[in-house]
């Protein structure tokens, strides 16, 4: 049976941006925490290294620089450097980038204004991003959204039909032919099933049933009403006493159609050499 899965996927578009200074500064500060450059060490007198003051001292001046500075407006994700000045960057998926450095991860080209697709994070450009997807192995689309796959292959949903009637078989039991191609229930039967050498039609299960029966005799198909002698029409059966087949010169006959056949022949000699 075929199996399906479901795939949700992000999409959006950048656009520029201006970020007020005091915004930019209080995230900028977040980090230093309540104990400030007074921080002592835990389990001790003596306060944090040189360096590390000198460090948080330079964040903070730094910070503070940045609020004050209104072409300020906030740090590249990609390059880390500031993003300065109304219409030098554009924000996507939460972050900051310098316009020139917001660009689809496979080709490069620049997103700002663009459609784009977040992958693990990352930027893809529409065209990318579409080209990464799996294709349906009928119409060789993209699969934007719910895969259905049978015999190995991915398809759309829409475009899993019957080979003869066209019915979409999306949820539906179905079958193959020998050579891999999909048939509903129905067709196939039509198709393949084997044809009654009396009525020729196809030999299939009653409507609602899963199995028939089929009577094999003298290399020939038939079906149960269709197996009959052929003088007397007498339905014929193994199971039933005195119903069995007798079969004289290829044809299909009952014990007392076989032996009137045979007297007969006996009764008339022929005389050719």
């Amino acid at each position: 049976m075929s199996s399906l899965t479901t795939r949700n996927y992000g999409y959006g578009s950048s656009s520029s941006t201006a970020y007020g200074a005091s915004a930019v500064l209080s995230n900028s500060q977040q980090p230093l925490g309540t104990g400030g450059l007074a921080h002592l060490r835990q389990g001790g007198s003596k306060p944090v290294q040189e360096e590390e003051v000198d460090a948080l001292t330079n964040l903070l001046v730094q910070s503070m620089h940045n609020a004050a500075d209104p072409e300020f407006l906030g740090m590249c994700s990609e390059c880390g450097l500031k993003v300065m000045g109304e219409g030098t960057g554009c924000t996507a998926m939460d972050r900051v980038f310098h316009i020139a450095c917001f660009t689809c991860r496979i080709c490069n080209c620049r997103l700002q204004g663009k459609p784009f697709y977040a992958v693990d994070g990352e930027p893809d450009c529409q065209e990318c991003y579409l080209n990464s997807l799996e294709k349906c192995c009928v119409c060789t689309e993209p699969i934007l959204d719910r895969i259905l796959r049978a015999t190995g292959k991915p398809y759309h949903p829409q475009c899993f039909t019957c080979i003869v009637c066209g019915l979409c078989l999306d949820g539906i039991p179905f079958t193959v032919d020998a050579a891999n191609r999909i048939h509903c229930i129905e067709d196939f039967h039509k198709k393949f099933a084997p044809r009654c050498s009396v009525c020729h039609d196809p030999i299939l299960p009653e409507p609602g049933q899963e199995e028939t029966v089929r009577v094999v005799a003298l290399d020939r198909s038939f079906h149960v009403n269709c197996y009959k002698c052929e003088d007397c029409d007498l339905v014929l059966s193994s199971e039933a006493e005195g119903r069995g087949c007798y079969p004289l010169d290829g044809r299909v006959l009952c014990k007392s159609c076989n032996a009137i056949r045979v007297n007969a022949l006996t009764s008339n000699p022929s005389t050719e050499l």
